[in-house]
């Protein structure tokens, strides 16, 4: 059965209706059913006395049993499925929750309106739900940057990989990712719970970005009016960024929009000196977020059409 197929139908589905805050309070989502699995691990086998050799095999362990279940899971429901394009609309409906098209737009629009009518204050609660710095200490460019790091950061973590890795290995593929994705945001932390602990969890996740992120930046680049200024700025710096991926995106997003991101930034407990990608440049406003929706929408109908053309060859 075409993974692609059923990709196409799940992100259809994802972008008509989201995930109905009525289906989520009856039965939550897959992604919490993953995240209750990693804390129950978590709290039996990541021991405080334990020394960090210790941990990162407890950290490992978890990190398989996570992966196999999500991923065996979804190969027995692939069995389960009929044949013909009843088994890829049933297929669509199993992965559509682990999409996140429309939910991704919802969270940007919400920063956008409180910040284009000058309510800092509202902008930065909106913030705060995508981004773990600390909101209080962003100003209106670092709310507007903030958003739009977000938005192309999840644009790869949320859309591209999940697509992708689906793309290639059906339902089994896109649940193992996600299996991967939800580890390392739970416990791929450089902190002195998480750092030996979510040590497997952190390296599976960048080798499992890998190629979605440069996908994704590809696609950003290639949808964008000012193409050749994003790929200036995603060769020039995105291998300057703090994380081996995520810079892909941001830089392709970054030179795309004429703006810079990333950058210094204030979390609970430290701060970042981080580089800036596409430094040059000026700070991001409100209008420039909506921009980036657009470009968002532009690369997602160009990531359909390369599925479109997988389901088919």
């Amino acid at each position: 059965m075409s993974g692609a197929a059923i990709m196409l139908v799940a992100m259809a589905i994802d972008t008509a209706i989201g995930w109905p805050a009525r289906l989520y309070a009856v039965i939550g989502h897959p992604v919490t059913w993953i995240g209750a699995l990693i804390s129950r691990l978590e709290s039996w086998l990541n021991l405080e006395d334990a020394d960090p050799p210790q941990r990162r095999l407890a950290g490992l362990a978890a990190t398989v049993i996570v992966v196999a279940i999500a991923a065996d899971l979804a190969w027995m429901a692939t069995w389960f499925l009929p044949e013909g394009w009843l088994g890829i609309l049933l297929g669509g409906v199993i992965a559509w929750p682990f999409i996140a098209i429309r939910s991704m737009q919802s969270h940007i629009r919400a920063v956008t309106a409180p910040l284009s009518d000058g309510d800092l204050d509202g902008a930065r609660s909106a913030v705060a739900m995508i981004v773990g710095r600390d909101p209080a200490q962003l100003d209106e460019a670092g709310v507007a940057r903030a958003a739009l790091e977000s938005l192309a950061e999840n644009t790869s973590d949320g859309i591209v990989a999940p697509v992708f890795w689906g793309t290639l290995f059906g339902l089994p593929g896109i649940a193992a990712y996600k299996a991967i994705n939800t580890l390392d945001s739970m416990i791929g932390h450089r902190n002195s719970r998480y750092e030996a602990f979510g040590w497997a969890a952190a390296r599976i996740d960048d080798v499992a970005n890998l190629v979605p992120a440069r996908l994704t930046g590809v696609l950003f680049a290639v949808v964008s009016h000012a193409r050749g200024a994003a790929f200036r700025a995603m060769v020039r710096d995105a291998r300057h960024h703090r994380s081996p991926n995520a810079g892909w995106p941001e830089a392709a997003m970054a030179g795309a929009l004429g703006v810079r991101l990333s950058g210094p930034r204030v979390y609970a407990d430290r701060v970042a000196e981080e580089p800036w990608v596409n430094g040059g440049a000026p700070d991001p406003e409100p209008r420039d977020i909506c921009r980036a929706l657009s470009l968002f929408r532009a690369a997602l109908f160009a990531l359909a059409a390369l599925v479109f053309f997988a389901a088919w060859v």
